[in-house]
């Protein structure tokens, strides 16, 4: 039963559009920020609150497992209540539990507040783009794409500088405290514009069983990939346990949602082969990306010596071709050939990658700076026109469906990066230090002549093996973020046959849209 009129809305135009368009776009900004900009503070908010810096990254990990929760309900929620009321509500969910976590006076009140901020917040990019599409008339919803897609790219980069920045110069709660008049400015403009201009509201009964599936299956996976690093993966109880929850909820809840009437997640939108390819495109590209952005930063901090601020200003350059591209990508979607251009892409992603493995710990700040700005010329390439792709040929009510459960895969995606990068530089550090440590000896003139080199400014006896250990574990770990990085090239160019699985065209959303 519908609630709203059906008829179609009239695209709106000049300032009123621009309004609308920054609203959504600092209010997504500032939801996606969130994800990263805490990184930097955990060490600062672990030392107020009297906390462990394990126990600090709570504050992450709980935001992170709520939001992954709440992404794929976005298209059922949306139907019930309406799209411009659950983003609406949303973020007012959001700014005030933002507020409620900067003023928390303990770990478990954080991580409550960050849990129910997450929540919260989950619906807001899936309806952001939703919501944006709908406004925009149909030659400029290239635009609009570019839009959301350069606020989704821009704001986890922005993250780390812009925390350090404000925890080494005002305290941890700011960066919390922050959200609040942005929110509360975003979501007035919003509401004031687009009221009116409500989605149509059907009434379907809530699915019970796959609500919990879902909140248990998708619960448990992220709870394992926050903690299985540090727990020495499935070698703990606690990690199999959660891992086997996980494997089980998420079969069963795919069953259920393909047979129930009124699914919670709308698992029918994989019978399209273009959101299904785009998808997998998004995943696993977004995987090796997101983990050259995990592993890059640890690195110069961990063995290059660089403060989190100098770490974060030598990942910053990857955003400034993103930037300046993404308007000029947009406006021009409807004339490339997106398979092509995807293509592209993943081949800069793959050099680049491959020019990330060539560093030795010899490497100068301005070295490590260009592969990361060439980088750049990927990104609006990479996701703009796979956002297109995803979205082509769907209906105007299953845009806020699709974009959710796009964005749920993104997040997992993420994750599953975060803990497998993190777990392979690890083990591979492992092996490295094995096999340097291998020719470490008298019989080996490079060996004896280091030796001498040591003794000849006064090292000799253990601190000669002490100033060894030092310099093999840092070769060890460069080697093996090395690894990584080709690791991740090799994933680029092993995905570039997927997106030819793709058949155009590749329109707009909408009812005139093709199938």
């Amino acid at each position: 039963m519908s609630t709203a009129d059906t008829a179609p809305q009239k695209p709106l135009h000049g300032m009123t559009l621009v309004l609308v368009t920054i609203a959504i776009s600092f209010a997504t900004f500032m939801e996606i920020l969130d994800l990263t900009i805490v990184n930097v503070a955990v060490p600062h908010i672990a030392g107020a609150l009297a906390v462990s810096p394990q126990e600090g990254t709570w504050a992450i990990s709980s935001y992170a497992l709520a939001s992954a929760i709440m992404q794929p309900l976005t298209g059922w929620i949306a139907k019930r209540f309406g799209e411009v009321r659950t983003f609406v509500i949303a973020l007012l969910l959001f700014v005030s539990f933002s507020m409620l976590c900067g003023m928390a006076t303990s770990m478990p009140m954080l991580v409550v507040f960050r849990l129910l901020q997450g929540a919260g917040s989950g619906p807001m990019v899936a309806l952001s783009l939703a919501l944006l599409l709908g406004v925009y008339p149909v030659e400029r919803k290239g635009m609009a794409l570019a839009m959301w897609a350069m606020t989704v790219v821009v704001a986890p980069i922005f993250g780390p500088i812009l925390g350090g920045y404000i925890t080494d110069n005002l305290s941890w709660p700011w960066i919390f405290f922050i959200n609040v008049p942005v929110g509360l400015l975003a979501g007035t403009v919003v509401w004031a514009i687009m009221h009116k201009r409500e989605s149509r509201i059907v009434k379907t009964p809530i699915d019970v069983i796959g609500l919990v599936l879902l909140v248990l299956g998708v619960g448990s996976l992220q709870f394992m990939l926050d903690n299985g690093n540090d727990k020495d993966w499935f070698a703990s109880p606690l990690i199999l346990t959660l891992g086997v929850i996980s494997l089980v909820c998420l079969t069963f809840l795919v069953a259920w949602e393909l047979m129930v009437e009124h699914p919670v997640v709308d698992l029918s939108l994989f019978r399209k082969r273009n959101f299904t390819v785009g998808v997998i495109a998004l995943s696993l590209g977004m995987m090796a990306f997101f983990g050259i952005n995990v592993v890059f930063p640890l690195w110069l901090q961990i063995n290059m010596n660089y403060t989190a601020t100098w770490a974060g200003l030598a990942t910053a350059p990857v955003g400034i071709l993103a930037f300046l591209l993404s308007p000029i990508i947009g406006r021009n979607i409807d004339k490339l050939e997106l398979r092509a251009v995807v293509t592209f892409s993943f081949v800069v992603f793959a050099v680049t990658s491959y020019w990330f493995s060539t560093f030795s710990n010899d490497a100068s700040f301005s070295s490590l700076v260009m592969p990361r700005f060439v980088m750049g010329l990927a990104i609006p390439c990479f996701f703009i026109p796979l956002n297109q792709m995803i979205l082509s040929g769907l209906k105007d009510h299953e845009v806020a469906s699709a974009s959710g459960l796009a964005n749920f895969f993104r997040t997992m995606a993420s994750s599953v990066s975060t803990a497998v990068t993190v777990t392979l530089w690890q083990h591979r550090s492992e092996y490295h230090h094995a096999i340097l440590a291998e020719h470490i000896n008298h019989t080996n003139p490079a060996a004896e002549s280091y030796f001498n080199t040591l003794k000849a400014v006064g090292i000799s006896g253990l601190h000669k093996w002490a100033v060894l250990e030092r310099v093999v574990n840092h070769e060890a770990l460069t080697l093996a973020v090395n690894d990584v990085f080709w690791g991740c090239a090799v994933l680029f160019v092993c995905l570039i046959p997927v997106l030819w699985l793709a058949r155009p065209p590749f329109g707009g959303t909408g009812p005139e849209a093709m199938h």
